[in-house]
């Protein structure tokens, strides 16, 4: 029944991408407001054939130029992150080779970067900056890789600068006074109503040497998820002094929304969530997750 249940989810992904894949196409070129619209209809429709159920805390500010600092756990999130509302992301360079997640990447009009190149990076920043400046609502995925779900990794600081403008944007390029950021905690807490242990959430976690089709064919065997996005208040981006206190502000967030919602506590819940120590040895372990995991979508 599972391997039955996985095929039929399949068909049904099929069924529906296909037909509107050159809608999209001509929605991006030609009609920009419907296509940030459509992927977030679509989305809504994928999570119902995985069977994602969603539950949110909070909501992303519709009337405003909006980051979302979210962690990163599995190629799920890119649904679940879509459903919840009209949003685009940060990929790496690499997305935009892989079959098929390629082409969807672009219809939602993903913004890829070079982690390898700082220039390539600080051109990025532009990109963000001049898309906010657009009214898009852009998903950052600040670890920079995924993570098994049990934890939140360290943040990267180099994508911040979306927090304002680099040296070769020009200033009227800036994202704006009314630009805020929001931060996105996504934990994976549920499968078949029953709670997933810290051992077994590898089954939805994506990442280290995992291969994707395998991956996805086990989760869509599963059975139906419980997804809780908990989404943070809009903070001015004018309000961070820089881009590491963006990050770090994000950071905490993040990380005590996370545990929150892993131990089932209620919003609002006092979480003391310390930041990692930047020791040799969490350094080193750092250095060792981000070698190992190589996934940013």
């Amino acid at each position: 029944m599972s391997s039955l249940r996985a095929a039929s989810i399949l068909a049904g992904f099929a069924g529906l991408t296909l037909p509107l894949m050159p809608v999209q196409a001509g929605l991006v070129r030609f009609a920009p407001n419907l296509a940030r619209r459509l992927p977030h209809w679509y989305h809504r429709r994928v999570c119902g054939l995985i069977g994602v159920r969603l539950e949110i805390e909070g909501a992303v500010v519709r009337d405003r130029p909006v980051l979302l600092v979210a962690n990163h756990t599995s190629w799920l999130d890119i649904p679940v992150l879509s459903a919840v509302a009209p949003v685009s992301f940060v990929a790496k360079k690499e997305v935009a080779g892989w079959p098929g997640v390629a082409a969807l990447a672009r219809l939602q009009r993903t913004v890829f970067v070079d982690r390898e190149r700082r220039s390539a990076v600080g051109n990025t920043a532009g990109d963000i900056v001049r898309r906010l400046v657009a009214g898009d609502a852009i998903v950052l995925f600040a670890e920079g890789t995924s993570s098994d779900g049990n934890r939140v990794l360290p943040f990267r600081t180099s994508l911040f600068a979306a927090a304002k403008p680099s040296a070769g944007v020009p200033a009227e390029g800036g994202a704006g006074s009314d630009a805020v950021v929001q931060t996105v905690a996504i934990a994976y807490t549920r499968l078949h109503g029953v709670p997933i242990s810290r051992a077994d959430r590898s089954l939805v976690g994506w990442y280290g040497d995992m291969d994707l089709p395998p991956h996805a064919w086990a989760l869509l065997k599963a059975g139906p998820i419980d997804a809780r996005i908990v989404i943070g208040a809009p903070q001015p981006l004018d309000s961070f002094d820089d881009r590491k206190a963006l990050a770090r502000h994000s950071e905490d967030e993040v990380r005590s929304n996370v545990i929150r919602s892993l131990r089932g506590l209620p919003a609002g819940t006092p979480i003391c969530a310390v930041r990692p120590s930047q020791g040799p040895a969490p350094v080193r372990r750092r250095r060792a997750d981000q070698e190992r995991s190589k996934r940013m979508v």
